[in-house]
C-alpha cells in the first residue's frame, strides 16, 4: 500500500491497514493518456482468502507487480508459488505472456536486509519477470 500511495501521489505514509484498495489514475506514457486501475491487495489478507478470489483478481488484470520487503524473507519465498498461480491462471487461456515485476521494497532498510538484491535478481531472470529494489519512503 505505501508503494502504490507513493506512486499516486508522491507522499510517503508508513502505516496502513490489511484493507484492499482499487485506485484508479491517469498516467501519460509515451505522449499518451493511460487510464491505470491497481488493485491492491495486502498480503496477510490473501493469505486468509480462498484461490477463487485470487482468481477473480488475476482475470481482472492484464498485468502485475509482486512487492515483496528486503527486510521479509517470507514475502519474498511465496513469489514462486504466486507467479505460478498467476501464469497458469492467464497464460492457460493464451499463448501472450503476462507482464510480471518483482518490486523489492525498503531498499532504505539495509541494515535489515534479509534478502538480497542478487536474490530478486535471480528470481526475476528464472521466472521471466521484470525486478527493481525500491524505497517506497524514499
Amino acid at each position: 500500500a505505501a508503494l502504490t500511495v507513493r506512486f499516486l501521489t508522491r507522499r510517503f505514509i508508513g502505516e496502513y491497514g490489511d484493507m484492499e484498495f482499487i485506485y484508479s489514475h491517469n498516467l501519460t506514457v509515451d505522449g499518451r493518456e493511460i487510464l491505470l486501475h491497481i488493485w491492491d491487495v495486502p498480503n496477510s489478507q490473501e493469505q486468509a482468502e480462498d484461490g477463487s478470489s485470487e482468481e477473480k483478481r488475476i482475470q481482472w488484470a492484464d498485468s502485475f507487480v509482486l512487492v515483496y520487503s528486503i527486510c521479509d524473507r517470507a514475502s519474498f519465498n511465496i513469489l514462486p508459488l504466486k507467479i505460478q498461480f498467476i501464469k497458469a491462471a492467464k497464460e492457460g487461456q493464451s499463448q501472450e505472456k503476462v507482464p510480471i515485476v518483482i518490486v523489492g521494497n525498503k531498499r532504505d532498510l539495509q541494515h535489515q536486509r534479509v534478502v538480497s538484491s542478487e536474490e530478486g535478481r535471480l528470481l526475476a531472470l528464472s521466472l521471466d519477470c521484470g525486478f527493481y529494489e525500491v524505497s517506497a519512503a524514499e
